[in-house]
């Protein structure tokens, strides 16, 4: 059961057949708009924020089933009979789930560097220094990136994350997320994706070729599931392959969605 009805936040760029964008945890549609302006010269794409993302409602309730739900009721207010779906990290599990659920509203599937196993924690120690922090303390941004420092020794990853801070009307900031609701379903959002269903249909993995989310062992789920599948890696990319290969990334999306 639905706990409510979510109205996604969306941006539609160019015309044709649709193709549907889902971003990662803690990011948005605003992570994809680059990407999804050159894919409009041949497609009408659109990017969605997921529940408890960007400009999208927050709800108590987060998991992978109920945000494939969500885009489900997307599809239909917007009257879309079918589409390609491209998802990265979360949401190209949103994404498995959704083609699992509903064969017949998918097309085409690409899949982000990620697998349908089941992850160990990632992020745990990230979302707890999140959550630690007293955005309301803080006068600017920069003493927000210095107190993570510890937690986060990556300056991409954390500005990566800094772009979820929105000015508070009452002095200081505030999460854009939803991070409570993501720190209480943490484990929900690891789970593999489980049943006897398959999703017959074209199904393309990218991996990043410095990334570490999809191995040689997960090629056997990943057929179970997606019988048709095809696993194809981007050298010199990690987990992000959109912003690090941008080209050759485009270049490999291109070429399996023209495919007959």
């Amino acid at each position: 059961m639905r706990d409510m009805f979510i109205r996604l936040h969306f941006e539609s760029y160019g015309e044709g057949a649709p193709l549907i964008i889902l971003h990662g945890l803690f990011g948005s549609l605003e992570n994809w708009r680059t990407m999804a302006r050159k894919l409009g010269s041949h497609f009408r794409v659109i990017v969605v924020d997921l529940r408890n993302h960007g400009k999208s409602p927050h709800c108590d309730d987060f998991n992978c089933q109920l945000m494939a739900e969500d885009l489900r009721v997307f599809m239909e207010e917007h009257c879309l009979a079918s589409a390609c779906l491209l998802g990265h990290s979360l949401g190209g599990k949103v994404a498995m789930r959704f083609a699992l659920a509903w064969p017949e509203l998918v097309e085409k599937l690409v899949v982000v560097d990620i697998a349908p196993k089941e992850y160990q924690d990632r992020h745990g120690k990230i979302i707890q220094a999140l959550v630690s922090l007293r955005l309301e303390t803080f006068a600017d941004r920069r003493e927000i990136d210095n107190a993570l420092l510890v937690a986060v020794p990556d300056q991409v990853m954390r500005q990566f994350l800094l772009k979820n801070l929105v000015r508070s009307d009452r002095g200081g900031f505030s999460w854009r997320i939803n991070l409570k609701s993501i720190a209480n379903h943490y484990q929900d959002i690891n789970k593999g994706l489980g049943g006897d269903t398959r999703f017959d249909k074209p199904t393309l993995f990218l991996k990043g070729g410095v990334s570490d989310y999809i191995d040689s062992k997960d090629l056997e789920v990943i057929k179970r599931l997606f019988p048709h599948a095809q696993l194809d890696t981007v050298p010199n990319a990690g987990h992000w392959l959109h912003t690090d290969a941008p080209e050759e990334f485009l270049s490999r999306v291109r070429t399996f969605l023209f495919a007959p």
